[in-house]
């Protein structure tokens, strides 16, 4: 009678993996920081790496910090439009403050227009800040309640002298009729304006001193689906005419496949899959992805969606999981993917993904 073979499952020293993860990841990005940066891109961003302390000694050391951010990069040219998507609290807002540097990063390099600004002070920040500016998500909160339109938009200008003292007001003027904004709204207040006209205002903001870079952070989140309309067209009637980068941070899948080129999908800090929207949209690689795009409704009642429902909720940044960080919710997760975090690599051409279920095709 033959022997009934058990299957062994491999075992695995977490702290073993774990280390040998680091160094392999630091040798990568020793490597990658040494590589020349890109002339063609507007922003690039190499292994970007955001912490928020959560606890300290005595003596100030950290012990304890949250991973807003872990390992992104990305490379953007003018005229591009990189979309961010992923679930509240996976890090997208934190990317583009970081990217901004009004969080400072952690590690990584963030180079802008052929420069890596990753250390740059105050001081060194104050003529780049002119080129690259963000469009905040609530237009109700991100506008001075003292200041008429034609103050908010004129400061930046003056500050920034963009043109002479004498020509501030016509310059602005010029800029509100680009926006869609009526001329007599310069001595209106923000309270005057509904949620889409104060959008308008932000957005007239973040241009009236010519930059190259542009952030958008959910801007049309708190808009109707009308207004929803006329802002993403504005975007890229703007972008087209002053040739912008954007990065636009979205929940909404419909409004980044519209006007994106490239796509990152975060979730928990890390980018699990990054391409072109076509390749994104067409063939989706990490379960989380298509997971994200078999929640968004079909407008066809005859064409049948297979909904993949992800179990609980998204953890903690503050104590994520060992391994790959969706295996708690992924639904083809196996033993390697609760003990080694997959690698991200290039799978085809400009289309990148971390997940063991590709690496074993």
């Amino acid at each position: 009678m033959a022997d009934n073979k058990v299957m062994e499952i491999p075992t695995y020293n977490d702290e073993k993996l774990a280390a040998e993860y680091q160094a392999k990841r630091k040798a990568q990005m020793d490597e990658d920081f040494k590589q020349p940066f890109d002339p063609d891109c507007v922003l690039e961003v190499r292994h970007l790496r955001k912490c928020f302390p959560m606890k300290k000694s005595l003596t100030g050391k950290v012990t304890k910090e949250l991973v807003a951010v872990d390992d992104v990069s990305f490379k953007l040219k003018a005229g591009e439009t990189l979309g961010i998507v992923g679930e509240s609290g996976c890090g997208k807002t934190t990317t583009g403050r970081a990217i901004l540097k009004l969080h400072e990063p952690t590690a990584g390099q963030i180079i802008f227009d052929g420069k890596d600004i990753t250390h740059y002070n105050s001081a060194q920040m104050r003529p780049i800040r002119q080129q690259m500016q963000i469009i905040f998500q609530d237009p109700y909160s991100s506008l001075p309640p003292r200041d008429t339109v034609g103050g908010i938009l004129s400061e930046p200008v003056e500050v920034h002298n963009i043109v002479p003292k004498d020509q501030v007001k016509d310059y602005v003027l010029e800029l509100m009729e680009k926006c869609g904004l009526r001329d007599y709204y310069f001595e209106r207040y923000p309270h005057e304006f509904s949620g889409g006209q104060r959008q308008r205002i932000c957005i007239a903001r973040a241009l009236s001193v010519n930059p190259k870079l542009v952030i958008c952070d959910e801007p049309v989140s708190a808009l109707d689906v009308s207004i929803q309309a006329q802002i993403i067209n504005l975007l890229k009637k703007l972008q087209r005419e002053m040739n912008l980068a954007y990065v636009f941070i979205s929940h909404d899948l419909s409004v980044v496949k519209f006007i994106s080129d490239k796509i990152g999908v975060m979730y928990l800090g890390s980018m699990m899959e990054f391409g072109s929207k076509e390749d994104i949209f067409k063939n989706p690689l990490h379960p989380y992805t298509k997971a994200l795009f078999s929640a968004v409704p079909n407008p066809d009642p005859t064409v049948k969606m297979e909904r993949i429902k992800l179990e609980g909720d998204i953890p903690s940044p503050a104590n994520p999981p060992k391994g790959c960080r969706f295996h708690t919710r992924c639904p083809y997760a196996t033993e390697i993917c609760k003990h080694v975090i997959p690698e991200y690599r290039e799978y085809e051409p400009g289309h990148f993904a971390a997940c063991h279920l590709l690496e074993q095709k």
